[in-house]
């Protein structure tokens, strides 16, 4: 039954999603940082920023939501753990809002892979941070089309990718 309405809310979104990215400038694609540690939002972010992303960044879950409705990201890299809508929490309202949105689920949690495979997660990456890795997953999953992220979510076993 919920993998039925998760059909539909997905087809739903892939039907009313626009081709392009939602980026302020062409080919520069836009993440959602969300994070309550400063030195994470503040290091990644500058990283991110380097390699040619546009970065917006979240200290929570509450914010992550405000600023994903307000300005959209193409991808977004949610902390698990934040003390304020923590990241479950947010990873349900962002996907509410766009069931097609790829999220790297990072945290420190060494159990967190079958939540994020069940939830339909894009890729888990456990901290510390990879970050070649993780800079290549976020390339990889932003140059999916839409039909190959409803696969994604759609199949009976959700694909989520572990990085390591």
């Amino acid at each position: 039954m919920a993998q039925a309405k998760l059909k539909g809310q997905a087809s739903t979104a892939l039907r009313k999603r626009k081709p392009e990215m939602n980026t302020t400038k062409p080919g520069q694609p836009r993440v959602l940082l969300a994070d309550d540690d400063r030195s994470i939002l503040d290091a990644l972010g500058a990283v991110l920023e380097s390699e040619g992303f546009e970065v917006i960044r979240a200290a929570n879950g509450n914010e992550a939501v405000e600023k994903f409705r307000e300005l959209r990201a193409d991808i977004v890299l949610l902390d698990l753990n934040m003390r304020v809508k923590g990241g479950w929490d947010t990873f349900e309202r962002l996907t509410g809002i766009d069931p097609l949105l790829p999220v790297i689920v990072i945290t420190a949690r060494p159990d967190a892979y079958p939540a994020a495979r069940a939830a339909g997660a894009a890729a888990l990456m456990q901290k510390p941070l990879n970050i070649p890795v993780l800079l290549e997953a976020a390339r990889y999953f932003l140059a999916q089309s839409d039909e190959q992220r409803l696969s994604r979510i759609t199949t009976h076993q959700p694909q989520t990718h572990y990085l390591a």
